[in-house]
């Protein structure tokens, strides 16, 4: 599996396929073909259960599915059945945000808007902290597990760094997000000179919306964009909507391009990325 493949998405890729090879049949008649019951081809076809490649092939056999395909498709499932790093920390972030970091994980390109902080996949250690302060003086976590998911949020950054290739991310910041103080003077310099370093990646685009801009959307959103795999079907765009305590997911053509709408609206009104990224400097410099 290559290094940037997520679990998740994989899974999403084999239960497409698996609906589309499908077609006009009933799943009725399938079922009983191959001795199993409707239950079980609607798991397959939603992506909520595991993938035994015995059980795949004989869904292909009976779809007479040619190779090299056939294997490529196996090959997919495979894959979809392993672990994602992320669900070593299953103890302290929800099922929810274990899907949306499975998503980021293997996504070709990401829109993002957020309005009350600095995006996570672009936070230092010492900001992701103590942006929970707040959250913690609310929800009793305990300290671990707290530590737990800043060791998470920083994790998530690799998609930008370490993949090949790395996420195109491209983000549009709220100015007020650059004003508000978190965790005093020195913690706040060292996150905006980080995100003015940033700036300057080859796949990060960054914009910052101006306070003068009037009232932008009250919900941070993430739109995920999928590149083809060998073997399946196109993946549509996933959008994110971020919550206090959990990520709902969005899908369907049409909502996915309302958001794209709504992103390319937002970074018509932002400051150009140079602009931006001297407006950050401006601010770190008064610190």
């Amino acid at each position: 599996m290559a290094t940037y493949a997520s679990p998740t998405v994989r899974r999403r890729r084999i239960a497409a396929e698996l609906s589309r090879l499908r077609g006009d049949r009933r799943a009725a008649t399938v079922a009983k073909a191959l001795g199993w019951s409707m239950a079980k081809i609607s798991r397959y076809e939603l992506g909520r259960t595991g993938y035994p490649p015995d059980e795949v092939a004989k869904l292909l056999d009976y779809y007479e599915v040619p190779e090299p395909r056939r294997g490529k498709l196996i090959a997919l499932a495979e894959d979809a059945n392993k672990r994602g790093w992320w669900e070593e920390f299953a103890d302290a972030i929800s099922r929810e945000y274990g899907e949306y970091i499975g998503l980021e994980a293997e996504a070709e390109t990401s829109v993002s808007w957020t309005i009350t902080v600095i995006p996570g996949l672009l936070q230092t250690e010492d900001y992701a902290r103590e942006s929970n302060a707040f959250f913690k003086s609310v929800v009793t976590v305990p300290p671990a597990v707290m530590e737990r998911r800043v060791a998470v949020r920083i994790k998530r950054q690799q998609v930008l760094t370490d993949r090949n290739p790395p996420l195109d991310l491209s983000v549009v910041i709220d100015e007020s997000a650059l004003l508000r103080p978190v965790g005093g003077p020195a913690v706040m310099q060292a996150q905006l000179r980080h995100l003015a370093v940033a700036a300057e990646w080859p796949n990060v685009r960054l914009q910052v919306l101006p306070l003068s801009s009037g009232s932008p959307p009250p919900a941070p959103f993430q739109v995920f964009g999928f590149s083809a795999v060998d073997g399946a079907s196109q993946l549509g765009d996933v959008v994110s909507i971020e919550g206090l305590t959990n990520h709902l997911l969005v899908e369907g053509e049409t909502d996915s391009y309302l958001y794209r709408l709504l992103f390319q609206g937002l970074a018509e009104k932002s400051l150009s990325p140079e602009e931006s990224r001297q407006l950050i400097l401006q601010l770190a410099k008064r610190l």
